[in-house]
């Protein structure tokens, strides 16, 4: 009879993957992720049938988290430009606190490994920040171009602020406001402050 799988362990090997992939990349060997984890490799496997399987699993869980920690506090009664900022506010605040699920996501993005099914579901957990661009552009410059392209601008926009701000501590707060400006210009073409 097959033992029962326990939730503790299965989190605790996507927590080992995340940092032996920001560490050492998609190539790490599941022995090491094992190791991490405090496992048996042939342990791993009970939980993951392949290495594929693994990758595809933490990709979809860390955008989820992502997704959640960039949303949890809009209100519908704010303004669009107040939801966008407190959107990146949040995002860039999850990153700076994970690099290491930051790093990791970085390289599942681009893994030829990330299924479509995958992908899917992490379009899924971004629904409520994808809503909120699509309200926020809905008569600004990027209106007419497809949502996976404003998307795609958005995280070029985060990420390279993120790495400045990583880079540059004492000046993050103000390259965040910078940011926050650009990317509403960005979305609804007006530089136009935020109201209180």
């Amino acid at each position: 009879m097959p033992r029962p799988r326990s939730e503790d362990r299965r989190n605790a090997i996507l927590r080992a993957a995340t940092r032996v992939i920001a560490s050492q990349g998609l190539g790490a060997a599941t022995a090491a992720i094992a190791r991490e984890a405090d496992i048996s490799n042939g342990s791993l496997f009970t939980y993951f049938d392949t290495k594929a399987e693994l990758l595809n699993e933490l990709y979809v869980a860390l955008k989820a988290e992502m997704a959640t920690a960039a949303t949890p506090d809009l209100r519908a009664g704010d303004g669009l430009r107040e939801q966008v900022c407190r959107m990146w506010t949040q995002w860039w605040r999850w990153a700076m606190a994970n690099p290491d699920k930051r790093r990791a996501l970085a390289q599942l993005q681009v893994s030829d490994d990330i299924t479509a099914d995958s992908h899917r579901a992490a379009s899924l957990a971004f629904s409520g920040v994808a809503d909120l661009l699509e309200r926020s552009r809905a008569n600004g410059p990027m209106q007419n171009v497809p949502l996976g392209f404003v998307l795609t601008l958005v995280n070029g926009i985060a990420e390279a602020t993120i790495d400045e701000m990583i880079r540059e501590p004492a000046e993050a707060e103000a390259r965040s406001r910078v940011a926050s400006d650009a990317l509403w210009r960005v979305l609804a073409g007006s530089a136009a402050p935020p109201t209180a």
